[in-house]
Parts: structure tokens; sequence; C-alpha cells
């Protein structure tokens, strides 16, 4: 695909152009003065437009009231273009970049850094290691939301990329169930369960379950997971509300890949493999089991206090045994490469609380809002690693990739035991109020004061960390017109670091500063929104891998502290109902990265992401739609060309050019109770390389499909 620059000139076209069509159509409402107007409250968001972002703070505020970029993907988007998994919901989320370095191993990015704080319900830690590990479904949440930049108030610790909160299904008031049946290529089958139903007059409770066995366009590749999902909720009083929730996952994966295809031949000459060629031998195993408990007790001291408290005990185990492949192959013979066997299993736990206190005052004449909250939470994981350095399997030549069938001696894991036995624990105290201190203007200040600790050993490296902060976030919205408001926040970020260098001296933390500033307006009765946003983030010491340890083994990788990191960029986002049965979610983000040439190059900068449904007016039981995401070139420098080479000591770099992956669907409606779907993944086959992140990589889906029958009650 070609490389278009998409400029400043064109978002501000767009811009103007949805504005138009949307001030046309809120003058034509206006002037419908007759028409009597039903305000509907519930959780379910239909369509793609969204009002809350509850990850945001703790105060209750609509997303044009916060100071930050703020988008959601609701449950209709999900359904409408199957947005199973995590990573194809975040595919279509503004500004969010999914890494997907392996088959079960995916990095994510926003604003040139890499997201690591993901919650549940507000709830959260950062990940063990940067990075999720198998599929997490979607199934189990209502949206997702997602706060661009720096949040320091509710994540404490965390780069100033993102957060990304899901949002889980709660019980509903009244009785409703639905089922989808899917089918799909590669022997994908799926069917997915949701009931929600009263048991009494104060105790309701909603199930969800899910079982999907698919195979893959990756040879040898093949996933089997099972989800199953509970929420009863009690009102034990008037005022006080109990609930209990419980998820299982278990996602067993054979022939995934551990590390990823090489990118370029000892000539420097660009590798282009069949999409579907696997680095993994045909015993290769990756089983992921994930369980998560939260309790929330909730109670309203009268009608402007409450109180909410939260435990969630969270727990992963993962088995797996794994195969990579490293070296550089030789263009004639394809000769060059080793196999690399492990076994890897690891056993994490996390247990956080969280209670808060919020409720309104007035003074001065004028209604404000404030937050007072305290947080604790204790992670501990252990893992291992095993090898075979003695029965010769551990390491076995590859011939040619090409032809790899997957078929290698299974080694015997017993040599070499390493591992790690790591306990983290944060603290935090954190405050915020959002000030009504003129008519239109909100200002939003707070804090958090955050203590992290880490200490135990991983791969014969001190974990040791114990640091403390308090990240001060100030913020404004002011309403200059109806319906539009500009902000601008300001945060700091900090990060405790236990990545290790060459010496194996643990990292000192990130540190750095976060600004944004934007506009907002909300249309045609609050079901559009638009955002405009210009950010400017300056971080020190980021750890990136050591380029020397680059084509190592991910135990052997050592990292370095890139100081100087800095980007700023634009963001457009566009949700909501548009026209008569026309919903688009549409986000634009242009960046610049400076400080890090690697991390500049192999970061898409330019992100353009369109997702649109139309149901017909004359014909309503039908709708189209279309989910595209598009990102401009890519490249990773890989060292340079060896002696013998007519080109020798010349640059070798690993280009993916600008390129764009089109989801269609069509979707027809029988009656109230029974829809189809089909859906159309990848519509032009395009063949594109997942991510440049580390130095080896894996090619996308090429195209397929999948038709889903839905029944509901």
């Amino acid at each position: 695909m070609t490389n278009h620059r998409f400029s400043y000139f064109t978002l501000f076209t767009l811009f103007t152009l949805f504005s138009n069509i949307a001030l046309a159509q809120t003058t034509d409402n206006n002037d419908s003065k007759a028409i009597e107007k039903i305000e509907v409250t519930g959780s379910y968001i239909d369509g793609y437009g969204a009002h809350s972002a509850s990850g945001a703070s703790r105060l209750d505020l609509d997303i044009f009231d916060i100071p930050q970029s703020v988008s959601v993907i609701t449950s209709a988007q999900m359904q409408d273009f199957q947005l199973n998994d995590i990573n194809d919901a975040l595919d279509s989320a503004t500004g969010v970049n999914v890494q997907r370095i392996e088959t079960d191993r995916t990095y994510y990015t926003a604003r040139g850094f890499d997201i690591t704080n993901f919650q549940i319900d507000g709830i959260g830690l950062p990940l063990t290691s940067g990075n999720n590990h198998a599929d997490e479904d979607t199934a189990i949440y209502e949206r997702v939301e997602v706060i661009r930049g720096a949040n320091g108030l509710m994540t404490g610790v965390g780069n100033p990329s993102a957060t990304i909160n899901f949002i889980r299904k709660r019980p509903t008031a009244e009785t409703q169930a639905k089922v989808n049946a899917t089918v799909g290529s590669w022997n994908n089958h799926r069917i997915d369960a949701d009931v929600s139903t009263p048991i009494t007059d104060n105790i309701a409770a909603r199930v969800v379950a899910v079982k999907q066995e698919q195979d893959s366009y990756l040879d040898r590749y093949e996933q089997d997971k099972t989800l199953v999902y509970g929420f009863v909720e009690a009102n034990l009083t008037d005022s006080t509300k109990l609930s209990f929730s419980h998820s299982y996952l278990d996602n067993k994966a054979k022939g995934n890949n551990w590390g990823a295809l090489p990118l370029f031949y000892t000539d420097g000459s660009a590798t282009n493999y069949d999409t579907s060629t696997n680095t993994s031998a045909d015993w290769s195993n990756w089983t992921v089991i994930k369980n998560n408990t939260v309790i929330e007790l909730s109670h309203y001291f009268n009608d402007n206090w409450s109180l909410r408290s939260t435990y969630s005990h969270k727990t992963t185990d993962e088995d797996t045994e794994l195969f990579y492949v490293f070296g550089t192959p030789d263009k004639e013979t394809e000769l060059g490469l080793t196999g690399y066997g492990s076994e890897y299993d690891l056993d994490d736990e996390h247990n956080l609380f969280d209670v808060y206190v919020s409720g309104d005052f007035s003074l001065f004449n004028r209604d404000h809002q404030v937050v007072f909250g305290l947080n604790y939470a204790k992670m501990s994981y252990t893992d291992s690693s095993l090898y075979d350095y003695t029965t010769g399997n551990g390491f076995p030549p590859i011939t040619n990739l090409n032809t790899w069938n997957g078929n290698t001696p299974k080694p015997t894991f017993a040599d070499a035991l390493t591992g790690s036995d790591v306990q983290t624990k944060q603290k935090a105290a954190y405050f915020t109020g959002r000030f009504n201190v003129a008519d239109g203007l909100h200002i939003i200040a707070g804090g958090r004061f955050n203590e992290w600790q880490a200490q135990g050993t991983s791969y014969g490296v001190l974990q040791d960390v114990n640091n403390d902060e308090f990240i001060p976030y100030l913020g404004a919205v002011y309403e200059f017109m109806p319906n539009t408001v500009a902000y601008a926040s300001y945060t700091e970020t900090f990060v405790s670091q236990t990545q290790v260098d060459i010496n194996d001296n643990i990292l000192a933390p990130i540190t750095g500063e976060s600004r944004e500033i934007g506009v907002k307006r909300q249309w045609l009765n609050d079901s559009l929104i638009t955002s405009l946003a210009y950010f400017d983030i300056e971080q020190v010491n980021v750890a990136i891998i050591d380029p020397a340890t680059a084509d190592f083994p991910i135990a052997a990788q050592r990292y370095i502290g890139a100081d100087g990191i800095n980007s700023n960029g634009f963001e457009l986002d566009i949700a909501g109902q548009l026209t008569d049965g026309l919903q688009v979610s549409f986000g634009y983000t242009d960046f610049d990265i400076d400080g890090d040439e690697t991390v500049k190059a192999y970061t898409p900068s330019q992100l353009l992401k369109l997702g649109a449904t139309y149901q017909f007016q004359q014909w309503d039981q039908f709708s189209v739609g279309i989910n595209m995401r598009w990102q401009n070139k890519t490249s990773r420098d890989q060292g340079v060309v060896g002696e013998g080479f007519t080109n020798a000591g010349d640059t070798i770099t690993t280009t993916q050019d600008a390129y764009s992956v089109v989801d269609l669907m069509a979707r027809y409606q029988f009656n109230d109770a029974i829809t189809l779907t089909v859906n159309v993944n990848n519509a032009t086959d395009e063949k594109y390389i997942n991510s440049l992140y580390w130095a080896q990589g894996f090619y996308g889906a090429p195209v397929n499909y999948n038709a889903t029958l839905s029944w509901k009650l």
C-alpha cells in the first residue's frame, strides 16, 4: 500500500465535515420543539457513543468533562465485528498499537510508550513483564475504556501511554439471555452464552460461558479456550450493596511460537516466507489458566456521600514447552538456523484492595465533588526455565524454514534450572476534587502518594527496589460555548524498573511529565462526541533492549536506559451516531518521538482507526459495516552485512510499508430473537508483518470468514 501522509489540513477538513453534518442535524432537532424527550438510564451502551469512563478518575464524570483523551469500545462494536479477544478490540482503539510479537505474547503501545496499566472496573496492577500472555476474551466485558496519556491518580506507577479499563458485565434488573454460535475459517467453532436474572427482590446474578476451538492460518497452531464468569449482587439494605464475582479462563495453545521468523538473510536482503510459516515445533504448547475473584461493597451515607471498597484476588498459572529459532539463514541454501528448546512455568498472584469515599459539597454557592481513597496491592510471582544441554535435542539445526514441518525430537528438559521469585507491594493514598470555580469552568486537582517496593531475584539477578513518589494532577475544563469545552491537564509520571543492564544492575526509575490540551464537542443531543487533543510528554531513563543482546533468548536479554525520550503530537476522535442508522468510531493519531531512534523507527507514528455500521432505514433488518486500521511505514535496523558479500558493511534494515487491514460485516435480523452476522476479516488479503517491536516477526492473518447466529430472549 502506498504510504500516504495524512496532513493536518486533511484532519481539519474531516473535523469540519463531521462538525457541519452534526451542526445541521442539531439545528433540525432544535427546530422540532414539539418532540417529547424521554431519558432512559441503564448500563447498556447502544451504538458506538459512550458517555462515561470510570477509569479516568473516581469522580462521576462524563467523557465530555474529563480533561484527557478518552475513547470507549462499546459492546455494540465488539459484537458487530466479533472482537472476541482484547487484541482485536484494542486494534480498534484510537491511538493504540497492538504489538503481536508472538502468537501468545503481546505488547501494547500508545503515544510511543508501552501500555502496562490494565484495570478491571478501575482496579489493577501493571503487567508483570509488560506484556500479555495468551488470549483474553471480551465476552465478560460491557465495554473497554481507553484513557490516553498519564493517569497517575488511579494507576500510580505507569507509563504516560494509556490506561485500559475493562468494565465487566453485571446483573440486570430484568431477565435477559443471549447465545451466539460462530463457525469460521480454519475450523473456528465458538459458542458463548450470557444469562442475567433477578433471583429475589434483592439478589440478582449473571453468568457468561464461552467455549472456542480453532486451528490457524499458521502451520501447527491451534487453540482451545474455556471461559466461565459469574457475578452475584445483593442489596443488603436500601443503601448498601455487596457483590461477589469470579472468572475462570483456560487457554490451551499448541504449535505456538516462541520468538518468530528471521526477517533477513546473511546478505542483508529481506526474507519473504509464506504467511503460514511458523517456527514452532510440533510438540510446542502453552497453557495459561487465569482466575480472578472480586468482592465489592458500596454504601450510600446519604444522597451526596458514598463509600466503595473492592478486593481482588487474581492468579495466573502458565505451563509451557517452547521452541525458539535463532540465527540468520543463507539466501541460497536456507541454512544457518538453530532451534532452542525450553520449558517455562509461571505462577503469578495479585491481591488488591481499594477503598474510597466520594461526595458533593457546596462552597461559595457552588457545588463541588471530592474523592479520598487508599489503595494496597501485593503481587508475587515465581517462574522457572529448564533446558536440554545433554541429549543433543535441545539445539537442533533447522534445515529450511520454507519446508519446516515442526518435526524435531522433543528435548529432555532437565538442565540449567533458572527462574524468578519476586514480590512487589504498592501502597497509595489519593485524593482529587472537581471544583466549580466559575460559570462553565471546572478545575480538577489532586494527587497520589505512591510507595512501590519489590524484592527477590530473577534469573540470578537481585530485584530489590524501594521507591516512593508524590504524583500531582491538575486539569481544567472550560465550556466556552454550549456543548463545547476546551481543556488542559498536567501530571507527572513515575515507574519503578526491575530491568537490568549488561552488568546486571537494576535501572533507575523512569520519571517524566505529561501535558495535554484539547477541545471536545457534543452533538445531536449528546449522541455524538468529537475531540481533538495535542499532547507533549517527556520521559527519561526508559528501559529498552540493549541492541547488543537483541538477538539473545529472552532470559539473556539486557536493557539500557534511554535518556531524554519525548513524544508529542495530536489525536482526533469521533464516536457516536452521525445520522439515523449510522454509527461511527473514528480515530487518527499523529506524533513524533525524539531521543531513541530504534523506538522511533519501529513504532507507527500515524494510526487511523475507523469503525462504522449502517442500518438501512427502509430495510431495517439489514445492516452493513466496516472496521479498518491503517498505519504508516515502520522499520528496524538489524546490524550490518558481514564479510564475504559485495555489500559488506551496509546497514541491514527491515521495513514494513504502510498498510491497512479492512474488515467487513453484514447482519440480517430475522426477528426480535434471531440474528445472523457474517464477517470478512482482512478483506483485501493484505500481507504484513505484525510487529517490528523485536528483531523477529511473523505475518498477520490473511483473508478469513466467520458467521455468527445469535439468539436472545
